[in-house]
């Protein structure tokens, strides 16, 4: 590999260090919102309601370190058990490098800049949110959603566009 590859191109997840590996994270928060699962079927349902922890101005956790602690089921992605996890969005970086991908250009590994995953309309920034302190188990039901289950429109064409340039660079 060239000396410029980026570490997320030229190491394996399980290579690389916590830092590397928590870089991973794009800032979106579509994994903060709360998930329903089918018990017939396994299928997983997003929902529009957030974590308690979760800080929709920054679209991080306000107590990440602890959170464990503090939200019972809050799941710590790893190496080794991140591909257990078919629930992630198509988005993540964590899902993407797994399932053998790369990032895609909106990521602020790719990008250089934390907003552009905001810019991108890929995070929950803006969006009507709820939160699990103001919506009871019983009525999460009623805030199921599909868009995170997707690539948000806004994201698609840049990316479009960024692969076309990569292939002319290559001379395809």
């Amino acid at each position: 590999m060239p000396a410029d590859t980026p570490f997320w191109r030229s190491k394996t997840l399980e290579q690389m260090t916590k830092t590397e590996w928590e870089s991973l994270c794009d800032g979106c928060g579509r994994c903060c919102l709360n998930k329903l699962e089918e018990e017939d079927t396994k299928r997983i349902y997003f929902t529009d309601v957030v974590c308690k922890l979760f800080d929709a101005a920054t679209c991080r956790c306000t107590d990440y370190k602890n959170r464990q602690a503090k939200v019972e089921d809050c799941v710590k992605l790893t190496p080794e058990t991140v591909r257990d996890y078919a629930w992630l969005p198509p988005t993540c970086g964590y899902r993407r490098l797994a399932e053998g991908k790369d990032l895609l250009w909106w990521h602020p590994l790719v990008s250089g800049d934390p907003e552009t995953v905001h810019l991108a309309g890929v995070s929950l920034r803006g969006r009507a949110l709820a939160s699990e302190k103001d919506v009871p188990d019983k009525d999460l039901e009623e805030h199921i959603v599909s868009w995170p289950g997707r690539v948000p429109k806004a994201a698609r064409p840049r990316a479009a566009l960024e692969t076309r340039k990569a292939a002319k660079r290559q001379g395809r």
